[in-house]
């Protein structure tokens, strides 16, 4: 249509006389909703040089048939043919009077229809300069129906959780065709169907599919249909029903012997509300000791080891029946103990627990450093060098080189106390086959005596008789400023030591 409609207004353009300067003034389009009213302008204009106008022509163009709507003639006055009789008129009340004014033949188009969707041409015959014209396309809106229902007054939840349409969202005979658009929080998918209808218009259908349970109860739907700038919405509350979902409260895993106001309450989440409730105690009947109230038991009087057991709670309602199960265990004692009436917490026992361990870590820490200190304090006092730079004198003579002193031969029945810090000392053994001392006198070098083995510098050595038993010595000389003192009385040079 919008091709043909080119196409005229082409034939209509090369129509005109360019040299005339004469002209019919329309606008190129139009629009309007079915229902509505539009108008048609149609202005007869630059009449230089002056034409008489003999009749002015309206005409409806659809697939190239032309089909009149309305004529003005100055001399035979105003007709509008069927269909348009009774919603077409000419917009100024000068057309119609006896001696008409043409100039302007605007039509005013009421209550508009979707067969008045067309090209409209506006022809004026003058004379002498002949025929003038010019064309609007005027497109009609529908605006669509829109509307959103539930599938069903009553959704219900099945154990097969089955997927089920709940709610339909309509937007019908609209033109140009609507587009449809979901919001919620629920879990579903939507399916769309779209259908054209013959006058143009295009229904289009969209289904909420969702498994129905008690989570999609109370959930809010709402359909948005975006019509060409306008923005539609409707909503829905699903209203599902399902069994009821059933706990016991009460139940603290703190039962204990001759503890009071105990008690078991059924709770059950269920649409429609539960209308029965039903306890009773497995492998066996319900305490004596025990008043049911609705939902709940009451045990009167001090826990014994009766009240231990599982309790089951049947709760049912307009759709089904559900049950909740708790095991009671009695305890002779509390598990928690209470101080001054508080229950105390395993949170509250947590920060003593980790200052006894903090205590626990620095004892065993110490311990530690005071072993370790022991072990190395004993082998610094029995450390006894290496010394390799001095010559080591025994109480045997013998040298740390494994040399030979040049005297005699120390006899071989000498004899050393065990365990003694003088175990290098030499002492007299009597009988036969034994010596006594020499008659040296001893007592001058008692402390050298008493050390058991002397370093000394080689060739320091004095002269000693057949019956010494120890070197001669003369006075300890000085130490050495590179020399340091060892715990068992010996010196050793820092330069040879440490190099």
């Amino acid at each position: 249509m919008a091709t043909c409609a080119g196409v005229w207004m082409l034939l209509l353009a090369l129509r005109i006389h360019a040299g005339d300067g004469q002209m019919v003034q329309m606008d190129s389009t139009k629009s309007g909703f079915v229902g509505s009213q539009v108008e048609l302008r149609c202005i007869f204009s630059n009449s230089n040089p002056p034409v008489k106008i003999s009749q002015v022509t309206w005409q409806k163009l659809l697939n190239t048939t032309k089909q009149n709507v309305a004529i003005a003639n100055p001399a035979l006055g105003v007709s509008v043919l069927p269909p348009f009789k009774e919603r077409v008129s000419f917009k100024q009340a000068a057309v119609r009077h006896r001696t008409p004014s043409l100039e302007d033949t605007t039509i005013v188009f009421s209550n508009l229809q979707l067969s008045d969707e067309a090209a409209y041409i506006c022809e004026y015959t003058t004379f002498p300069a002949g025929n003038r014209e010019s064309m609007v396309n005027l497109t009609v809106f529908a605006r669509p129906m829109t509307r959103m229902t539930l599938t069903t007054p009553t959704i219900v939840a099945r154990p097969q959780k089955r997927k089920m349409t709940v709610a339909t969202c309509l937007s019908a005979n609209g033109k140009p065709q609507s587009v449809i658009k979901w919001d919620t929080r629920l879990k579903g998918e939507a399916t769309f169907q779209e259908t054209r209808n013959a006058n143009g218009t295009v229904t289009v259908r969209s289904n909420y599919v969702v498994v129905p349970s008690r989570e999609t109860h109370k959930q809010k739907l709402t359909c948005i249909v975006t019509y060409r700038n306008e923005r539609i919405t409707d909503s829905v509350v699903l209203n599902v029903q399902y069994e009821p979902e059933v706990k016991i409260e009460g139940f603290d895993g703190n039962w204990y012997l001759n503890r009071q106001n105990v008690q078991l309450t059924c709770r059950a989440d269920a649409n429609p509300p539960v209308t029965i409730y039903q306890w009773k105690l497995l492998n066996g009947s319900l305490p004596s000791n025990v008043e049911i109230k609705n939902n709940t038991l009451f045990f009167k009087g001090q826990v014994t080891y009766d009240v231990a057991g599982t309790y089951v709670c049947d709760a049912t309602n307009g759709i089904g029946t559900r049950t909740g199960i708790v095991d009671v265990n009695i305890t002779e004692f509390p598990i928690n103990p209470t101080t001054g009436g508080r229950e105390i917490t395993q949170e509250q026992h947590n920060p003593g627990a980790l200052i006894g361990g903090a205590v626990v870590g620095v004892a065993l820490l110490g311990v530690a450093a005071i072993l370790l200190f022991v072990f190395l304090r004993r082998r610094q006092r029995t450390f006894k060098g290496d010394y390799s730079t001095k010559k080591h004198v025994f109480g045997n003579g013998y040298s740390k080189a494994g040399g030979l002193p040049a005297h005699p031969p120390v006899p071989k029945n000498l004899q050393y106390p065990d365990d003694s810090d003088d175990e290098k000392k030499p002492a007299q053994i009597g009988g036969p086959g034994g010596f006594e001392a020499s008659e040296r006198d001893f007592e001058a070098e008692a402390e050298d005596l008493k050390r058991p083995y002397f370093t000394v510098d080689e060739g320091e050595s004095r002269d000693y008789d057949e019956r010494t038993l120890a070197f001669q010595y003369d006075p300890e000389p000085e130490i050495a400023d590179d020399m340091v003192s060892q715990t068992d009385g010996s010196v050793i040079s820092k330069k040879e030591w440490y190099v």
